[in-house]
């Protein structure tokens, strides 16, 4: 498959910040709380009495909560590492060996190029806008459990989830940075001076905070419809991933037949990204005005040649076994206008900036990572016929047949494989499978000239370190 680099250049916006913040991305509360409240046009507008602090209103009323909430969820769709533009999917997909990129932007080809400076503007809002909606949640956590009008049930849900999405954001950091700060705190005298916690800590941390979140949200009645609010279910499904990363087989295992026993799985292929997909644990909401639909569909999906951004590379194409059906329902092909080129191109979503109602929403938790996740658990518990039999469940779908692996070093490669082939293009899930089974050296140092060990961590932002020296060392290598 011949694929040429164009000469188009992909003018790329970043958010100007709404307020000044420290290293960490804090605001006093006031201030926080304003910007939770003002940061999308869908979202309960409240004006507040005059000589009542806005965040006493917003922890008074359940309605304003929600919609502080609300906007965490926002912020992750529209900013930051989790999705948007510059999210996960695009930036670890060519990060690793998913992507190839066809702009110019200076920070995207660090990134691709394996040529990452600490002074990196991508790496750095990633940093100051994870910081910002771990504090968005640390101070709903503080507001509601000091609420004397919330009801019971409302301060528990509304606690669990602010839980879960300060857990999802560590889960996030430590995965790309490594030792990381873990707050919990509104203070930001106290977060201005944080030092970074070494990565078993931070997992501890974010067990514990999932442990309560699940115990806050189990037997409250917090599920949507449409899959937008982090339940129980939500947090078990990344308490499941976090335990298969610290190597913890039968909880993980555990956690993923409890999902796995509650959800089904999509049979029609063309449906698992739409946004009623019965096999979707968590999905962020589309905009009611623009985009309609994902930005994953605006950024994958090639229009025109030359004009793209992104495509997948020869080594991803060359994984799909022959009869894969993914390949023919989620990956598209574009040819330039003298069919000398053809490029692919990720097509899981669908629905792109022509659509006039949303159909697809961005979906960040499914139930077929479940059962990848258990199959490999059940490996290292030695459950060789149940790993075959998860895994099976997958490759059937696709029109495969049953995995001839029968071993345990083989039934590890073929779950990663089907991993790869199964996740390819969402949240970067093949760079974090790389790097956490030892296998980003082997495999990218092949194929990224400028591949180094140290690559393994991304860099701390160094503007950082000026800030706050007790973030020092930098990681290796930068």
């Amino acid at each position: 498959m011949k694929k040429v680099k164009n000469n188009k250049n992909r003018k790329l916006a970043f958010p100007a910040p709404f307020l000044r913040c420290d290293p960490l991305g804090h605001y006093p509360i006031l201030l926080v709380v304003m910007f939770l409240l003002m940061g999308c046009s869908d979202f309960v507008e409240v004006e507040a009495p005059k000589n009542i602090l806005i965040s006493e209103t917003v922890f008074n009323d359940s309605a304003t909560v929600e919609s502080a909430l609300a906007n965490l969820y926002y912020d992750m769709r529209e900013q930051g590492m989790v999705a948007g533009t510059y999210g996960l999917t695009p930036v670890l997909g060519m990060y690793s060996d998913e992507l190839d990129y066809y702009g110019f932007n200076a920070d995207y080809t660090q990134l691709f190029q394996h040529n990452v400076l600490s002074n990196n503007t991508i790496i750095l809002d990633w940093w100051k806008q994870a910081y910002h909606l771990i504090y968005g949640a640390n101070d709903i956590i503080k507001g509601v459990v000091a609420s004397d009008v919330l009801t019971p049930d409302e301060t528990k849900v509304f606690k669990g989830q602010a839980l879960f999405v300060r857990a999802y954001i560590h889960s996030l950091l430590v995965s790309l940075f490594g030792d990381v700060p873990y707050i919990k705190t509104t203070d930001y005298r106290e977060n201005n001076i944080v030092s970074r916690m070494p990565q078993i800590e931070v997992y501890e941390n974010i067990i514990s905070d999932l442990e309560e979140s699940i115990a806050l949200l189990e037997g409250v009645d917090t599920i949507s419809p449409d899959r937008v609010l982090p339940d129980d279910f939500v947090a078990k499904a990344l308490l499941a991933r976090v335990y298969l990363y610290v190597q913890n087989w039968e909880k993980t295992a555990s956690l993923a037949t409890v999902l796995i026993n509650a959800f089904q799985l999509e049979t029609d292929l063309d449906r698992v990204f739409l946004k009623g997909s019965q096999e979707t644990l968590w999905q962020l909401r589309a905009d009611a005005d623009f985009p309609k639909n994902t930005r994953e569909a605006v950024q994958m999906i090639i229009q025109t040649i030359p004009g793209q951004t992104y495509a997948l590379t020869d080594d991803l194409l060359g994984v799909f076994e022959n009869g894969d059906l993914r390949l023919d329902h989620w990956v598209g092909s574009q040819s330039d206008s003298d069919n000398t080129i053809t490029l692919y191109y990720a097509h899981k979503y669908k629905a792109g900036l022509n659509e006039t109602e949303s159909l697809e929403y961005s979906i960040l938790f499914r139930l077929a990572e479940q059962f990848l996740i258990r199959a490999e658990a059940r490996v290292h518990m030695e459950d060789i016929l149940g790993a075959r039999t998860d895994l099976d469940v997958i490759r059937n779908r696709a029109g495969l047949p049953n995995t001839t692996a029968n071993t345990e070093n083989d039934l590890l490669e073929a779950i990663l494989r089907e991993r790869r082939v199964e996740l390819f293009t969402e949240q970067g899930h093949r760079w974090f499978d790389l790097k956490r089974t030892d296998n980003a050296g082997s495999i990218l140092g092949a194929i990224k000239p400028n591949w180094q060990e140290t690559h393994t961590l991304l860099p701390i932002p160094e503007t950082e370190f000026e800030a706050n020296p007790k973030l020092l060392p930098q990681n290796p290598g930068y």
